[in-house]
């Protein structure tokens, strides 16, 4: 399994969204100007993702060379309070080679936002938000059914 990063941006009301997509650009680009202006591109589609809390359970994921990086918002008063925020710099540059992120998005807006990005880049791309927890499902549901012969396994 690949390594994964999470961070975690204390959103709204503590800041705006499109201030919150303002830090998560500066955290993911602080090397890579080229990378900055992409993201920049797509602020408004981005922070009306944010603003519709789509980031709440369901990451914004970025895929580079090197690990994932997942990032989640928080909201209301865990914003506020910010103890379970964690916005510190990557010990690697998360934009490095071909990089690509995944915006979790509602159902119902995911047409035009999809429309909408593709316009804007090609690397960042919107799926369903409910996609991630399906996915997760799966995975467990892999991992649950793996059985081991370790008596096979130790006479080898």
């Amino acid at each position: 399994m690949a390594t994964v990063a999470r961070r975690t941006f204390a959103s709204s009301p503590k800041r705006d969204a499109l201030a919150t997509w303002e830090e998560i650009v500066a955290l993911l680009t602080h090397s890579n100007s080229d990378a900055r202006a992409e993201l920049e591109s797509a602020s408004g589609i981005a922070g009306s993702i944010i603003g519709d809390k789509a980031c709440e359970k369901a990451a914004i994921i970025v895929s580079c060379e090197g690990p994932q990086t997942r990032i989640y918002c928080l909201y209301d008063d865990d914003a506020v309070e910010g103890s379970d925020a964690n916005e510190d710099i990557l010990g690697f540059d998360p934009m490095k080679g071909d990089w690509s992120i995944s915006l979790p998005c509602d159902v119902d807006d995911l047409d035009w936002v999809q429309s909408a990005l593709k316009q804007k880049s090609g690397r960042i791309t919107a799926r369903d938000k409910s996609e991630t927890s399906k996915q997760a499902a799966g995975a467990s549901e892999a991992s649950a059914s793996l059985v081991i012969d370790t008596e096979r396994l130790l006479k080898s």
